[in-house]
C-alpha cells in the first residue's frame, strides 16, 4: 500500500495547529494550486487534491480526532464506527484498524490471518540542517509522531487485572469456515469470525488508555545521525523506529528526509564546493597571496599575476565528503576582479599615466578610451 503524505505536512503545519491556522493554511494552499490559476499543470492539480483531502479531514472535529490518534487508518473508508461485537460498546472496528495500520498482505479478508505477526507501517519525518552540518555530519533531534504499544496494558488491550476471553465461535482462530451446496457441489469458504472480528478473542473490559486497541499514537523526539556528505532532499532510513507491529510483528521503519539550508558564501555541485571571491585590480594584475574561505577555515593561496576575471582555481580535498566513502571533493574558486567605483584625483592621475604608458588615451568624462596612433 503506498504511503500517504501526512495531512498536517500537506498544509505546511505542525500537528498542534489550531482550527484557525488550519483554515488559513488551506486557503493559502488552495489559492496557490487551484486549477484555474494553473491551467494544464498536472502537478498543481495533484497538490490541489492533496490539500483538499487534508482539509476535509482536519476541518472535521470527529475525523481530525481519529486521524490524530490512528493516522490515516482512522479515516480509512473501512474504519467502522458502527460498533465491534464483544468489545464492551467500543465504536471501532479493530480488525479494519489493524489491517489498515499494519497492512494485511495480499488477498482479501477471507485469506488473511489477522492473528499472524504483522510489521508496522513506515513513518516519515523531516530534518533541517545547515550547509556545514550536511558537509561534516551531525546529530539532530527530530520530532516524530508514531504508533506505539500501549504502556498501560502492555499491548493486550485489556484493562489492568483483566484478560481477554477466547472467542468460542472460532475457538480462538479468528476465522470460521462455512459450507454451501450449489449445483456444482459443496462449496467451502473461510472468512473472519463475525463475533470477534478475526482477532480470536473478545475484550470485555478494554484498556481506557488505548480503548482496547493495544496501541496509542505518541509524539516522540528521535536522535537521528546525519551522515557527512548528505545532500538536500536525500532520505535516511532508520530500521525499527516506525509504527509498532501487531501480534508480535516487528516495528516499521522511520524515513527522515533532510533539507539543507543555503549558505551565504558557498554553493554545492555534487561533492564540490563553489565559491565566488572578489579580488582587486592590483591583485589581479600583479598577483598576490590571499586568504580563501573554506569549510575547514581560511587557507592561503597565491593568485598569479595577470589573472582575469572569471578564472577558476581549485583547492583539492576542500569539498564535501563522499557519502559512501572515498574522500572529499574539491573546492573551486571563481575570482571576480572588482573595478573601484570611486577614485581620488591622485588615483585617476596614476591611471592616466598608466594609460599613456600602454598607448591608451581615455576620453574625458565619457568612460570611453581610444588608442594612440
Amino acid at each position: 500500500m503506498p504511503d500517504k503524505k501526512d495531512y498536517y505536512e500537506s498544509l505546511g503545519l505542525s500537528n498542534s495547529a489550531s482550527d484557525d491556522e488550519i483554515k488559513k493554511a488551506f486557503r493559502q494552499q488552495a489559492k496557490k494550486y487551484h486549477p484555474d490559476v494553473n491551467p494544464g499543470n498536472k502537478g498543481a492539480e495533484a497538490r490541489f487534491k492533496e490539500v483538499n483531502e487534508a482539509y476535509e479531514v482536519l476541518s472535521d472535529p470527529e475525523k481530525k480526532s481519529r486521524y490524530d490518534q490512528f493516522g490515516h487508518a482512522g479515516v480509512d473508508p473501512n474504519f467502522n464506527p458502527g460498533g465491534f461485537g464483544g468489545f464492551g460498546g467500543m465504536d471501532f472496528d479493530l480488525g479494519d484498524i489493524f489491517s489498515s495500520i499494519f497492512g494485511g498482505g495480499g488477498g482479501g479478508g477471507a485469506s488473511r490471518n489477522k492473528n499472524a505477526p504483522r510489521k508496522g507501517e513506515r513513518v516519515r519525518a523531516a530534518a533541517t540542517v545547515s550547509f556545514e552540518e550536511a558537509a561534516f555530519g551531525c546529530d539532530k533531534e527530530v520530532p516524530v509522531s508514531r504508533v506505539e504499544m500501549c504502556a498501560d496494558c502492555a499491548g493486550t488491550g485489556c484493562k489492568e487485572g483483566t484478560t481477554a476471553e477466547k472467542c468460542t465461535d472460532c475457538n480462538g482462530r479468528g476465522t470460521v469456515t462455512t459450507q454451501q451446496r450449489t449445483p456444482f457441489g459443496v462449496m467451502q469458504s473461510t472468512s473472519d469470525c463475525p463475533k470477534c472480528g478475526g482477532r480470536g478473542k473478545i475484550i470485555h473490559q478494554p484498556c481506557e488508555k488505548c480503548r482496547g486497541l493495544g496501541l496509542v499514537r505518541r509524539n516522540k523526539t528521535i536522535n537521528v545521525n546525519i551522515p557527512a556528505g548528505i545532500d538536500d532532499g536525500q532520505t535516511i532510513s532508520m530500521r525499527g523506529q516506525g509504527n509498532a507491529g501487531v501480534n508480535g510483528g516487528e516495528p516499521g521503519d522511520l524515513f527522515v528526509t533532510v533539507s539543507v539550508l543555503p549558505h551565504a558564501k558557498y554553493e554545492r555541485e555534487g561533492n564540490a564546493v563553489l565559491l565566488q571571491m572578489p579580488i582587486s585590480f592590483v591583485q589581479a594584475a600583479l598577483g598576490d597571496e590571499v586568504e580563501v574561505d573554506t569549510l575547514d577555515g581560511k587557507v592561503k593561496y597565491t593568485i598569479p599575476g595577470g589573472t582575469q576575471t572569471g578564472t577558476v582555481f581549485r583547492l583539492r580535498g576542500k569539498g564535501i565528503q563522499n557519502l559512501r566513502g572515498g574522500g572529499r571533493g574539491d573546492q573551486y574558486i571563481t575570482v571576480n576582479v572588482e573595478v573601484p567605483k570611486v577614485l581620488s584625483d591622485a588615483q585617476k592621475d596614476l591611471l592616466r599615466q598608466y594609460a599613456a604608458l600602454t598607448g591608451e588615451e581615455p576620453a574625458a568624462g565619457n568612460g570611453k578610451r581610444r588608442r594612440k596612433k
